[in-house]
């Protein structure tokens, strides 16, 4: 008995270790219920998915989550749990949804990860999270080695390591460190060559990005705070033309930005991609205070994209950029002219853009040459006419064609057409929302996607949350039409 009790705790140790052991070929620890709280103690900083084997978008991260955990081996760990076998884990850390990343620190739940979802995007991100969220920079090599990087860097200069401008910094930098670089020194002799002369915080942007046309390095003139040093960042980092990446391109969303496409590639060619990049700068700089963003981006990474929304292929432009504009609104131009070294193409671009002279861009299927059914069809080229008629209560369906809630919803939506056919003040309509733009207005991120928008009240569609039978829909059109429905057996009185 003594020996059974004296193995026992090895024994335990043993299965633990075995348990969150990656399986073999794999970088991604496998836990459990029985190992979780262990082994996530035994980690400064990790990152665990909660998955469940059946999910899709769970299917579609696996390969570049194990990318990711092999290229970050020995600086912070993957490891992933499945809900579907470890109930009580995943309960107790709130799952609801899949995949579900999180990011712990000895063994706490730190915060939920919203960074990437590529391999080279999640090496990146967790990266930032591993140490601590400001670099101690000790020497002109250290300064060096860390401001030359891929991405921008942040650096404090402090007059001593009791300064309170640098708490406030590594306050500021600890609330930041998911989407930014920092590092900090606390000699002021390190800023010199860069012109540091007091406490100061400065924004090296890439070196890669170097240009003629703006600053490499740009001054924080305020007193840090966190949210100082924020909206300092966020207003600075980009620079006049970063380069777009689909691991930065959330930071740029909620603005009006001109995107020339080309093969950008900084690892091998970054002469080459900067030579297309400095005639955007050169006919950008024209126009700076006329509120549009630039950037670059390499078009094979953004191909589906580009034709998907721009209705653009790889042989588009041959090997000279192709340039599109989207706006806040989401209207969308495209450059039609062949972009010229000069520079003259993509001036006359952006003078026809400020000038209101370009059309829009509209993804759209073709408009029915019939159109007398029940529920109207509605393309993106006749959105206008048919759902923003002033006169026309409208009650527009947005749908995929190979959606199966769709596709059940469909026989019960044209009778509602039917029913609704003889009445002169409302229109039942729908839209192929993978064949057409949708306006904004809408927010369309499941099918059916069921909108009301009442007549003289076009800026404001209602989105309808109800049951989708015929009764459904006809007791929320009693309550909302701005007139009396007229059904088919004649009119049904409010």
């Amino acid at each position: 008995m003594t020996g059974l009790l004296y193995l026992t705790p090895v024994l335990l140790l043993s299965a633990i270790w075995l348990g969150a052991a990656s399986v073999a070929g794999s970088d991604v620890l496998e836990l459990s219920d029985s190992d979780f709280d262990y082994t996530a103690a035994e980690h400064e900083t990790m990152l665990v998915e909660f998955f469940a084997p059946w999910c899709g978008h769970c299917q579609k991260l696996a390969p570049e989550y194990e990318s990711a955990a092999t290229k970050l081996k020995g600086v912070v760990p993957l490891a992933k749990v499945d809900c579907t076998a470890n109930s009580e884990t995943c309960g107790r850390f709130g799952v609801n949804g899949y995949p579900t990343l999180k990011i712990f620190r000895n063994g706490e739940d730190a915060a939920g990860y919203d960074g990437p979802r590529s391999a080279e995007g999640i090496v990146s991100y967790m990266k930032k999270q591993a140490g601590p969220s400001s670099v101690p920079l000790n020497s002109e090599e250290d300064m060096d080695s860390f401001i030359n990087h891929f991405d921008a860097s942040v650096v404090g200069f402090f007059s001593g390591g009791d300064s309170a401008q640098l708490a406030e910094f590594q306050k500021a930098a600890s609330a930041m460190r998911d989407s930014y670089r920092f590092g900090h020194a606390t000699d002021l002799g390190l800023g010199i060559k860069h012109g540091v002369e007091s406490e100061s915080v400065l924004l090296f942007r890439p070196p890669r990005l170097d240009s003629k046309f703006e600053e490499g390095v740009v001054n924080f003139g305020e007193g840090v705070s966190t949210s100082t040093l924020r909206r300092f960042i966020r207003d600075n980092i980009f620079g006049m033309c970063p380069h777009l990446t689909n691991d930065n391109r959330d930071k740029m969303k909620g603005r009006d930005l001109l995107t020339a496409y080309y093969e950008v590639d900084y690892l091998r060619n970054p002469k080459g991609s900067n030579y297309w990049r400095n005639r955007v700068m050169k006919v950008a700089s024209q126009f700076q205070a006329q509120g549009l963003s630039y950037a670059v981006a390499d078009r094979r990474e953004f191909l589906e994209e580009l034709e998907d929304e721009f209705g653009l292929g790889l042989s588009d432009g041959g090997d000279l950029p192709v340039v599109t504009i989207r706006n806040r609104e989401g209207h969308k131009y495209t450059m039609r002219e062949e972009f010229t070294r000069d520079g003259k193409a993509l001036e006359r671009f952006l003078e026809d853009y400020f000038a209101g002279r370009l059309k829009r861009y509209l993804k759209s299927e073709s408009v029915p040459e019939s159109n007398s059914g029940p529920v109207k069809v509605v393309v993106a080229e006749t959105f206008e006419e048919i759902v923003n008629d002033a006169e026309k209560d409208v009650l527009i369906e947005f749908y995929a064609p190979w959606c199966g809630h769709c596709k059940s919803l469909e026989p019960k939506y044209t009778e509602l057409g039917e029913q609704l056919s003889g009445d002169p003040n409302i229109v039942i309509a729908k839209m192929d929302a993978t064949a057409n733009d949708v306006p904004t207005g809408y927010d369309v991120q499941g099918f059916p996607t069921i909108y009301f928008v009442p007549a003289g009240k076009k800026d404001t569609p209602k989105r309808y949350e109800g049951a989708r039978e015929v009764k459904d829909f006809l007791t929320f059109l009693k309550k909302e039409a701005t007139s009396s429905l007229v059904l088919s057996g004649g009119r049904e009185d409010l």
